[in-house]
């Protein structure tokens, strides 16, 4: 079983959470990314969502274990949705469980943060009256194979 995905179907977190319980485990946290309406005063009407799939789940589970090393014990999920996404739609679930839950809150935006920086996962926001691609590897997109 992956703990690692990218995901076309809508995001079900308490597979997740699962996947990070086991007697152990003393803390889970669980974040939860959501399609937002407004964005810097500008109404968004949907967002989408592209991968490179095998190098995004390489670089998630790259992610899990820079974790694993920084905090022990920690077990870790990932799955990001592509595709078009609505508003309030989950686009991300991050699941980290640990023996303390400082470690737990601490691995999960650590995880946030680095999915950011490194998995090639590309976001274009749909507007009323235009679409822009967001994010720090924008200028990536168009030199990447897209797989779903």
């Amino acid at each position: 079983m992956k703990q690692f995905e990218i995901v076309s179907e809508p995001i079900n977190p308490e597979k997740y959470r699962e996947w990070t319980l086991n007697s152990r485990q003393g803390a889970i946290v669980v974040f939860t990314g959501h399609v937002r309406e407004w964005t810097k005063g500008i109404k968004t009407q949907y967002l989408a969502y592209e991968a490179y799939k095998p190098m995004a789940e390489k670089k998630m589970a790259q992610i899990g274990e820079e974790i694993e090393e920084k905090w022990p014990g920690t077990i870790i999920a990932i799955a990001h949705r592509i595709g078009e996404l609505q508003i309030s739609d989950i686009a991300v679930v991050i699941s980290v469980s640990s023996p303390h839950r400082h470690d737990a809150y601490a691995a999960n935006e650590y995880a946030i943060e680095r999915i950011k920086e490194i998995v090639p996962i590309w976001k274009k926001e749909i507007w009323e009256d235009g679409e822009e691609w967001q994010g720090s590897q924008k200028q990536y997109h168009s030199s990447i194979k897209m797989e779903d």
